[in-house]
């Protein structure tokens, strides 16, 4: 991966990383409310489109569209994150690495990365390597090589990010593309309390939009939701660049293919990716 703006926002703003919970930011298990009136048969959960939801992700997050070869990936990006690894960017210093290695723990006991759980839990809320340098990033790359050790990056990005940024997206009467600008935001931002958070982008677009299911326009309601999010984008030079947002997500608003369907144009950091 570039060392290029990436992840979700751990620091909260104006806080110290010791502000930040030790197991990482909190997730709310979103239901759809029984209220909401818009539902749809395919959603970003349908398997296609959750692989194109993982390419577009990739894209901005690793400058390519082959987000399986991201399991390896391990590097410590100078961020205030310690290091960054896996398909989602997991982070040592906020808490869903710790989690993802607990979890693989869990499933194979005695792997290579198990060892490494207490140093984890030292470094959690910081950017601190200590217990984890030399050889951290080289056993990271072992594990990635094992299909048990796959599964739990997916199972945790499911948990954490994917479905609950999927319900709450379905809850306010989205279709696929908002859904997707729902999940790529709570990627970036993560789900905590801080004003950067996913939660307070959202709040922020409900202030002056409404969603399709308290019976809003559903093109309105996204530039809305898009508008706060570069705001908070642009509260951290880390995520500064919004490309993401501007020649990707808007794109395929303006286009108002709500429903993310081939073929797909876009660009991050002024390079272009192409699913046909």
């Amino acid at each position: 991966m570039e060392n290029r703006p990436t992840r979700r926002t751990a620091l909260l703003l104006g806080l110290s990383l010791a502000a930040v919970p030790a197991t990482g930011f909190a997730v709310s298990r979103y239901a759809p409310h029984a209220d909401a009136a818009v539902h749809h048969a395919v959603g970003l959960d349908d398997p296609a489109k959750k692989e194109i939801a993982m390419q577009l992700v990739c894209s901005a997050e690793n400058s390519s569209l082959d987000w399986k070869a991201q399991y390896k990936y391990i590097e410590d990006i100078d961020d205030g994150r310690g290091y960054t690894a896996g398909i989602i960017g997991f982070c040592s210093g906020t808490g869903d690495m710790l989690d993802l290695v607990e979890l693989y723990a869990d499933r194979k006991p005695g792997n290579v990365l198990e060892k490494y759980l207490p140093a984890l839990r030292a470094v959690d809320g910081s950017d601190s390597h200590e217990g984890l340098d030399p050889n951290y990033t080289g056993d990271w790359r072992t594990a990635a090589a094992d299909s048990v050790f796959q599964q739990c990056q997916n199972d945790e990005r499911d948990r954490v990010y994917f479905n609950p940024a999927v319900s709450r997206g379905k809850a306010d009467g989205l279709r696929t593309l908002g859904q997707f600008c729902y999940y790529d935001a709570i990627v970036m931002h993560g789900d905590g309390d801080d004003p950067t958070s996913f939660g307070s982008i959202r709040q922020r677009a409900l202030d002056t939009a409404e969603p399709p299911a308290q019976g809003g326009d559903e093109t309105t309601y996204l530039n809305a939701f898009l508008d706060a999010r570069v705001w908070a984008m642009k509260q951290e030079e880390a995520h500064s660049d919004t490309s993401r947002v501007d020649t990707a997500q808007r794109v395929f608003l303006r286009n108002g293919n709500f429903d993310l369907d081939t073929p797909l144009d876009w660009a991050v950091y002024g390079d272009p990716y192409h699913i046909g």
